[in-house]
């Protein structure tokens, strides 16, 4: 990852300084220039979406809150692939080469994620131990460290932000995993930098030199409580006003059916506006148009005061300094123009459909407040605050590192951007103000909106749990009884393939409750969906359906007693009495295979399975060949509807659950659990559903889906806190009523009387627990 952020920062300088280079080459002619200036990251930023679109659309975006989801267990289909991986690398490349406001660093996390996914996989072909889905969610979780660590050469804020942004719960042993990571990938690519010679030693990214013996006087931290109050309004107006267009262009139908059309016009028409509001001659001159983030940030914690203290203290502009002054306007003007313009371009661009972050934008506004804020000081207090007779002037930059750590605290919800402004300037002098603004920032955000990454998740309705917001009391009376699903469809150890082949067909769960019967409901374990459907392939699978042919070719031929081993054969096979056993004899099925929707399209299916038989055949023995050849030629001797008898047939016989493999242990409720209790448990263990059971018998369950609802929905638009509509004020004394109190005992009993079966395994001890239980 190191080796990556390193290689992507020299093409981004690259992209930048050929923009430069060309906007430099064309001075005589202004018209030129202009086109030069748009055109250039127009160009760039089209490729960059149009080729994302094309590769791999899930590369879209910042990437921070689908690791969330990720993280909390979700699968998200396609996330984390190669084609990903090298759409976001490419995407991301161009877009920041383009020099629009976006970030490197969110996309960072989502790359580094996708790089140890794909690691995962790769070291999965030489022992299994990294094919532990728990395992691939640890190692995304110090994966996550390491795309913030080599973004800034910031360790231990990145494991700190990654945290923050990404967990909820974070187990302390992925703690040590992270900082090691992160570290390395820190070291290397500040090392990479050396070697390049583009640094000399290994130092912070923006190396600051504010005075250490008297870095602020005590006085000046209500100034500093100032930018943390003011950063955090302003982040959360950030998130609302990057919400809002987003909504905007979702909500207006004709907007949006145009755009769906077009889907790279509205990324060039973005850029085009604002690469025009920055043109140097133009409206960019009263904003600094010309600098990079990079040397923005440079500038914005330089240590030097800008503003004017008299005569003899004019401070030259050198180089890149330049850009801040302006002939006709004093550099507050300037600085403020900047502010208010690159806060809504920021929040337009990274509403724009390619691989981008906000944090970097957000950063930048945040030290060009400071600075603001800092410039102000310094002109109302010339010689500084302290009144003895040693004269410490006001440094305008430290204000500058305090806004920033506080505008991209208020936008993220996050403590830890302090510590990586410590680790970005090199320098700790400052820590007291950074911590109260940050703090005092996160507090106000807080209270008036969600974090960008959890306003995204709201946007994109990504199955994520929202968190229980403050005061919430009435979470407390609200229980799962009151949230379930109560009709939901389970597989009876007693059923019929014909059951099993409704219950696929009515219903779109993953894993299919296991119960003992009908009426008793009593929850035995969940069996998972593709289960279900190799049960049932395997019973209508070709290989049966030849061996019933080969009863028939063999009883009209008259040697049906001539063979002791086919008679054996047949008997076991037909006996209708007891569930087939497919397991002996015929070949192995693919776990997988997708169920047939109807049983008269289950001709075709036969002629899929060749190539399964076929691969089969390299590593077993060639009988195998020899029964298929033998498939094909009988296989053409029966008809469509004899087919469709003989599968009729099979779907009345009763289901052997031998072969499946059982979860005997699913995650379990109890009906009474709160709601607040409910959301801990998700939360901490990362549950996709629970079934909920009362006295053991299955009466619903309740998925993210239906916990998510009862969070958001006891809160109206007005802020009325509303209960659900079956939940009624509970005594916290009482306990289980005398019905359930019969129910219990009455369940004792049959259980004295009745042999429960287990989870079925390998051996056949364990085939004849199942029978007796059925």
């Amino acid at each position: 990852m190191a080796l990556v952020s390193w290689a992507m920062d020299f093409a981004i300088a690259t992209c930048l300084q050929a923009q430069k280079w060309m906007y430099g080459g064309l001075d005589t002619n202004v018209l030129l220039q202009y086109m030069a200036w748009v055109t250039y990251p127009t160009v760039l930023i089209t490729f960059s979406a149009g080729f994302t679109q094309i590769l791999a659309p899930q590369a879209v975006g910042s990437g921070i809150p689908e690791m969330k989801t990720i993280l909390r267990g979700v699968v998200l289909k396609e996330y984390l692939t190669l084609k990903t991986f090298v759409a976001k690398v490419i995407g991301l490349t161009c877009a920041l080469g383009s020099g629009m406001p976006l970030g490197k660093e969110g996309p960072f996390v989502h790359i580094a994620s996708t790089c140890a996914a794909l690691l995962s996989r790769f070291l999965s072909l030489f022992g299994g131990f990294y094919e532990n889905e728990a395992r691939n969610i640890e190692m995304l979780a110090a994966a996550c460290a390491v795309g913030v660590g080599c973004c800034f050469a910031a360790p231990i804020g990145g494991v700190l932000f990654s945290i923050e942004v990404t967990s909820t719960f974070f187990a302390v042993r992925n703690y040590w995993r992270g900082f090691f990571a992160a570290t390395f990938s820190a070291f290397i690519f500040r090392v990479l930098a050396v070697w390049n010679k583009d640094e000399e030693t290994i130092t912070a990214l923006f190396k600051t030199r504010f005075r250490l013996d008297f870095p602020f006087d005590l006085q000046e931290l209500p100034a500093f409580a100032v930018i943390g109050i003011a950063s955090g309004f302003g982040g959360a107006l950030f998130v609302y006003l990057n919400r809002k267009i987003v909504q905007f262009m979702r909500r207006q139908k004709t907007i949006n059916r145009f755009l769906m059309k077009k889907r790279l016009l509205f990324p060039a028409l973005v850029t085009l506006i604002i690469s025009t509001l920055t043109f140097p001659p133009g409206f960019g001159q009263f904003m600094a148009g010309q600098l990079t983030q990079k040397d923005t940030l440079v500038t914005l914690f330089d240590n030097q005061t800008w503003a004017k203290q008299g005569i003899s203290d004019e401070f030259e502009y050198l180089g890149i300094l330049e850009a801040w002054l302006h002939p006709r306007s004093n550099v507050f003007v300037t600085l403020v123009v900047f502010i208010l313009m690159k806060f809504w371009m920021s929040a337009l661009a990274t509403t724009i459909p390619v691989p981008c972050g906000a944090f970097m934008p957000v950063f930048v506004i945040g030290a060009a407040f400071g600075r603001l804020v800092g410039e102000s000081m310094a002109a109302w207090f010339p010689d500084g605050i302290h009144t003895d007779s040693n004269v410490y002037r006001i440094v305008p930059g430290g204000y500058a590192v305090v806004g920033a750590a506080a505008l991209s605290g208020a936008v993220t919800h996050t403590v830890s951007t302090a510590v990586i402004v410590f680790e970005l300037t090199g320098q700790i002098s400052h820590i007291l103000p950074v911590m109260i603004a940050v703090i005092l920032a996160n507090a106000v955000a807080q209270s008036l909106q969600p974090s960008l990454y959890d306003s995204i998740i709201r946007i994109k309705k990504l199955p994520y749990l929202p968190e229980l917001g403050w005061g919430h009391h009435e979470k407390y009376n609200v229980r799962v009884e009151d949230i379930m699903v109560r009709d939901i469809r389970y597989v009876t150890l007693n059923c019929k393939y014909r059951d099993l082949q409704q219950v696929l067909h009515s219903t779109k769960m993953k894993n299919l409750p296991l119960v003992e019967s009908a009426e008793s409901m009593i929850l035995l374990g969940s069996i998972e969906r593709t289960q279900v459907g190799a049960l049932l392939s395997n019973q209508l699978s070709p290989h049966r359906r030849l061996l019933t042919l080969r009863q028939k070719a063999l009883s009209e031929d008259g040697h049906r007693l001539s063979d002791p081993s086919i008679r054996f054969q047949i008997s076991t096979e037909t006996s209708s009495g007891t569930p087939a056993r497919p397991a002996l004899r015929k070949p192995l099925k693919p776990a997988l295979k997708r169920v047939s929707s109807s049983p008269a399209d289950s001709p075709p299916a036969g002629s899929t399975d060749h190539a399964g038989i076929a691969l089969k055949s390299l590593f077993c023995a060639n009988a195998t060949t020899e029964t298929t050849e033998e498939e094909m030629i009988l296989g053409d001797k029966m008809t469509p509807t004899e087919i469709l008898e003989w599968e009729e047939q099979q779907l009345d016989q009763l289901v052997d659950f031998s072969s499946a493999k059982i979860d005997p242990a699913p995650f379990q409720l109890v009906e009474h659990t709160s709601l607040h209790k409910t959301h801990t448990i998700f939360s901490l263990l990362g549950l996709d559903h629970a079934f909920v059971t009362s006295i053991g018998r299955l009466v619903g369950m309740v998925s993210l889906k239906e916990l998510r609802k009862a969070i958001e929905g006891s809160l109206t638009g007005k802020g009325v806190k509303v209960r659900p509509p079956l939940a009624s004020f509970r005594d916290s004394t009482t306990s289980t009523t005398e019905a359930d109190t019969t129910a219990l005992h009455q369940l004792w009993d049959r259980h004295q009387h009745h042999h429960m079966p287990r989870e079925a395994g390998p051996g056949g001890d364990d085939d004849d627990d199942t029978t007796k239980g059925q």
